[in-house]
C-alpha cells in the first residue's frame, strides 16, 4: 500500500468540514482523535467552531496513516508521533550546536 497524502491548500485556517474531506474521515473522528492525541488542538473562533492550523491537518493526515495504513493502536499510533516529535526536536538541537560550534570557529579565526 502506498502512501500518498492530499495536498493541503495554503491557507491559515481550516474549518472541520474541510479538514474531514482532506483526510476522509468524518468530523465525530476528527472530535475523537483531539481527546485522544494532544498535538491536535485547534483553535476555536468566537462563534465556537474549530479552526484548525496546517500543522494540525498535517497531524490528523500522519495520524490517518498510523491508524489505517499502519494499523497502529490508538496508543501506539500515540506513542509514535511523540516519539517522532522527540526524534525531530533533538535534531533541532544538534543542527543548532553544529551551527553554534562552527560560528565560534570562524570567530576564532577572525580574532
Amino acid at each position: 500500500m502506498t502512501h500518498t497524502e492530499p495536498e493541503i491548500p495554503d491557507k491559515r485556517y481550516f474549518k472541520i468540514g474541510e479538514v474531514s474531506a482532506l483526510a476522509g474521515v468524518e468530523p465525530y473522528v476528527l472530535r475523537y482523535w483531539e481527546t485522544e492525541f494532544p498535538s491536535i488542538k485547534p483553535v476555536r473562533a468566537p462563534t465556537g467552531q474549530r479552526l484548525y492550523r496546517k500543522k494540525d491537518v498535517e497531524t490528523v493526515l500522519k495520524i490517518k496513516h498510523l491508524l489505517y495504513e499502519k494499523r497502529f493502536t490508538i496508543a501506539g499510533a500515540r506513542k509514535e508521533l511523540q516519539a517522532t516529535d522527540t526524534r525531530k526536536g533533538a535534531s533541532e538541537g544538534s543542527s543548532l550546536g553544529e551551527i553554534k560550534s562552527e560560528l565560534l570557529s570562524i570567530k576564532k579565526i577572525l580574532s
